[in-house]
């Protein structure tokens, strides 16, 4: 009998096991890996609302950025072109210039002047009759950019006359460039949406 328990307590003490050293190691290399996951969460986390706030500052440029377009294809001649600014007549479907009861769809368009003005946070739209040079109705149409140089002009006064740029004094522009350079909540830099239209009402009032 006591040789048998002296055998067995032989066989227990030679079974293999995991020693202080292993088991610290081992709790070691969760820790890390567990930290790394947490770590990217985190940090995935964090950049959300960055993300989603540079989605909206995109969206919001694009829909003004077409609605702008959309009105100067309605152009019929830029009579004040800068690089901040762009005032030109368009047919405008309303009952009168800075009013808001649109026409009957039988009735024809009416003639507004309308001036977009820029600075470095924000665009302005003014609507008011044809040859007045101050008054009218003025509403803030895009907010948030970061610079004031928005438009550019064809004809330009660059060797390439067809390439976007200052407008020719000797020649009324045809297409009308815009460029909204949004804040980027990621990092420097800015977001870059850029469109433009020709004048459509002009050419068919020419011919």
């Amino acid at each position: 009998m006591m040789k048998r328990l002296l055998n067995r307590l032989r066989t227990l003490d030679g079974e293999a096991g995991m020693t202080l050293i292993e088991m610290l190691v081992a709790t070691i290399m969760g820790l890390i890996v567990v930290g790394g996951a947490t770590a990217m969460l985190i940090s995935a986390v964090r950049d959300q609302p960055k993300q989603q706030k540079q989605a909206e500052n995109i969206d919001t440029a694009r829909f003004e950025l077409e609605r702008m377009t959309r009105e100067l294809r309605n152009g019929v001649s830029v009579t004040s072109s800068a690089s901040n600014s762009v005032s030109f007549v368009a047919l405008v479907r309303r009952t009168s210039c800075g009013g808001s009861v649109p026409t009957s769809p039988s009735a024809p368009a009416i003639k507004c002047q309308i001036v977009y003005s820029c600075t470095t946070t924000s665009c302005t739209r003014t609507e008011r009759e044809v040859g007045r040079t101050s008054g009218g109705v003025t509403s803030t149409i895009v907010t948030g950019i970061d610079s004031s140089e928005v438009f550019c002009f064809v004809p330009s006064t660059s060797p390439d006359p067809t390439e976007c740029g200052s407008a020719q004094t000797s020649e009324s522009p045809t297409y009308v460039g815009i460029t909204l350079n949004v804040p980027n909540p990621s990092g420097p830099g800015s977001l870059t949406v850029s469109d433009g239209a020709s004048l459509r009402s002009a050419t068919l009032e020419s011919s």
